[in-house]
């Protein structure tokens, strides 16, 4: 299912959620949240985690990435389908990559991103 997100990634609902954009830092990556110009990297589109008005990125919103407080945060994905955790601002969520005691936060979690064996691989993000 992951091997279409390239080619089709406005129309990918289901078990994983909407698809959201790619997690990397590729500024020219059309698909990168980390790509202004980019279809999920602008923060004048409402699916960006990078829009303070959007579902994924206000500050507010259960769903969103920027919210330290949130539960609900969208989910990583590498290109095999494996869980990766939560893009979260929730350093005390389980699962957010930015808790450094969690397992998907952890550099030293084989589960992690930050895992050396992990770093080369594509991560697609979906939300709910």
């Amino acid at each position: 299912m992951l091997k279409y997100l390239l080619i089709l990634p406005l129309t990918l609902y289901g078990f994983y959620g909407v698809y959201i954009g790619n997690y990397n830092t590729n500024i020219t990556d059309p698909y990168s949240v980390s790509n202004p110009l980019g279809l999920f990297g602008n923060p004048k589109n409402v699916l960006s985690v990078n829009n303070p008005q959007g579902k994924y990125g206000s500050k507010i919103s259960n769903e969103s990435a920027q919210n330290p407080f949130a539960t609900n945060a969208p989910k990583l994905f590498n290109q095999a389908g494996k869980y990766r955790g939560r893009l979260s601002a929730n350093i005390q969520d389980s699962d957010s990559i930015r808790n450094k005691k969690g397992k998907y936060g952890n550099r030293n979690s084989s589960d992690s991103l930050y895992f050396p064996a992990n770093k080369q691989e594509r991560i697609f993000i979906f939300g709910q």
